[in-house]
């Protein structure tokens, strides 16, 4: 069986299609995430059709995922935290039919599980109102034009704007990532864990917990607990910091100009949970020269053999091939 047998596909309807790529486009086993139209009845639409609310169709995204590395269910889960289940006009401040939201099952298992993961999250009681997302037999799928594709990256700044200006970004950070309050951090996080994340602070240089740290694994935040890094892609910069060439999900770091102590760097912080981590500069090994400079207090590290078992059984290919 070659790797391509493995391969599955997941269709779903989060509002406007350029937020509901980012999120899955960057975790392991995922092959590809497309933005299109599906759910309606005229073939091949426009982006001005559907939102014209004539064709039937919602905007949506299909994904092609290895079930092997990241399963369906967490695909699920990863699908809820980005929408507002309870809302049947639209999503946000985007009203109307092409905006509502949808599960679209490729077969018997899918429907299954889509239909077990919501009466979850109704019993959960995460929310008030009645779940309206709806699950549905998956149909055509049309590509939506090129423009539309991957604009989280293509157009960022407004990509940016757009999250935050429509709701969603708050509503996200407001319902789905909870965050633990300042009373709560200074009780778990230890002095120089809070300083770093809560006020900014930076570590002694060769006095810091991974800057020197070889085992195989990845880092996480210590807060969210979100993957941030990984062992690959960590080396020796000299400067006695865990220095990384790059980032495991490029979505949920983010980079900002700093200029404080009369210097000109860019910050790198976690978007979940808003912690400080270290920067980012340009003098490191290609192809991009990135040399991501963090702080260890910012870092929880999770040993490759551990992955399962604490929950990020999706990253233990990096380490097996």
């Amino acid at each position: 069986m070659t790797l391509s047998n493995y391969y599955e596909k997941a269709t779903f309807a989060g509002g406007c299609f350029w937020c509901m790529v980012a999120p899955f486009d960057e975790q392991p086993g995922i092959k590809e995430v497309v933005s299109g139209y599906t759910g309606g009845h005229t073939e091949n639409p426009t982006y001005d059709e559907v939102c014209s609310d004539t064709t039937g169709h919602f905007e949506a995204v299909q994904i092609t995922f290895d079930p092997t590395i990241f399963p369906y269910r967490k695909l699920l889960e990863l699908f809820w935290q980005q929408i507002d289940p309870t809302d049947a006009g639209g999503q946000f401040n985007d009203r109307g039919q092409s905006y509502r939201t949808a599960i679209f099952y490729h077969n018997e298992e899918q429907k299954q599980m889509a239909v077990a993961s919501k009466e979850e999250l109704a019993a959960s009681g995460r929310f008030s109102k009645p779940i309206v997302t709806e699950i549905l037999p998956a149909s055509p799928f049309y590509h939506a034009e090129e423009k539309h594709q991957h604009y989280y990256k293509k157009n960022a700044f407004h990509y940016n704007l757009y999250k935050e200006g429509s709701g969603r970004a708050p509503f996200i950070r407001e319902n789905w990532k909870k965050m633990k309050s300042d009373d709560q951090l200074r009780k778990e996080l230890t002095e120089i864990q809070y300083e770093v994340t809560r006020n900014n602070a930076t570590e002694p240089p060769f006095r810091n917990e991974f800057w020197n740290h070889t085992e195989e694994g990845i880092y996480v935040d210590i807060i969210s607990g979100e993957p941030l890094f990984s062992s690959k892609d960590k080396y020796d910069a000299g400067c006695g910091w865990p220095s990384f060439t790059k980032s495991l999900r490029k979505s949920e770091i983010e980079e900002k100009l700093d200029t404080s102590h009369g210097m000109r760097r860019i910050e790198v912080r976690s978007k979940t949970s808003d912690s400080h981590l270290g920067h980012v500069f340009d003098d490191g090994p290609g192809p991009f020269y990135n040399r991501y400079c963090i702080n260890s207090a910012a870092l929880r590290f999770v040993p490759k053999g551990k992955l399962e078992e604490e929950g990020y059984g999706e990253y233990r290919d990096l380490f097996e091939n």
